[in-house]
């Protein structure tokens, strides 16, 4: 995952990867309660904080690409 200073937004609405296998172990099933429910912004700590958890295995890699 390529961690800038620009907020992240995640948003299965502009992911490339939507309707895929990817969705199966999304982190955006986790931090919404279904999928297109709007989209999460994740700031540099944040950005940071879920790469050290996915990096430990605590959670799924960041798979989002958006469209465009």
């Amino acid at each position: 995952m390529d961690i800038t200073r620009e907020p992240l937004i995640i948003s299965c609405d502009t992911c490339v990867m939507v309707a895929t296998s990817a969705c199966d172990d999304c982190m955006m099933n986790c931090l919404v309660d279904t999928r297109h429910d709007g989209a999460v912004v994740l700031d540099f700590e944040e950005q940071k904080a879920v790469r050290l958890l996915a990096k430990a295995g605590l959670v799924p890699t960041l798979r989002h690409r958006a469209t465009g």
